[in-house]
């Protein structure tokens, strides 16, 4: 996974982001080169500046033409066509201009970058939530249809036992309620 992103901050959320997996971070922005290296040496990350929005845009599909997965993070009208094209464009910061929050695919309605991170670790925790969810249906399905076709569960009650997965489902998935 790769992950562009334009707004300058925190070094700390880009050490939790390389934790979590992500194994490239680069700064996009329409700054002059002066700034960008400066900033991109304190982040200790690649850059590329001057760039319009229709370059951040080609930067993206690049590396998803790669085969990678693109994160883009941004807050400006700049940066709303490459959120949009990302596979996950994240707009930070209610402050940041309405259009980048529409094109993006998660709005973080505060400007802290601590928050990309957690944003990471929630849809990981969904994902497995969302896994185990369809592995019991799964098994719960092929033994009650096992069942049912060996003639130990009568057919209305096979019928009646179809609704009870649903409540451990919904029992699973209330653990993702639960802030860690």
């Amino acid at each position: 996974m790769r992950l562009l992103f334009c707004p300058t901050e925190v070094p700390t959320a880009l050490a939790e982001l390389r934790a979590l997996g992500v194994r490239q971070a680069e700064l996009l922005t329409g700054d002059n080169e002066r700034t960008a290296a400066r900033l991109a040496q304190e982040l200790n990350v690649a850059y590329r500046a001057n760039l319009l929005p229709e370059d951040k845009i080609a930067v993206v599909k690049a590396y998803q033409a790669q085969g990678h997965v693109v994160v883009m993070v941004g807050d400006g009208v700049n940066d709303a066509p490459a959120l949009a094209q990302a596979d996950v464009g994240i707009a930070i910061g209610a402050a940041g201009s309405d259009i980048a929050i529409e094109a993006a695919h998660v709005a973080l309605m505060r400007e802290d970058w601590r928050l990309v991170p957690d944003l990471f670790r929630i849809a990981r925790r969904t994902l497995s939530v969302v896994k185990s969810n369809l592995l019991f249906t799964a098994v719960y399905n092929v033994v009650g249809i096992t069942l049912a076709a060996l003639g130990i569960l009568p057919p209305v009650l096979a019928a009646a036992a179809q609704s009870l997965p649903d409540l451990g489902i919904l029992a699973n998935s209330s653990r993702l309620l639960r802030q860690k």
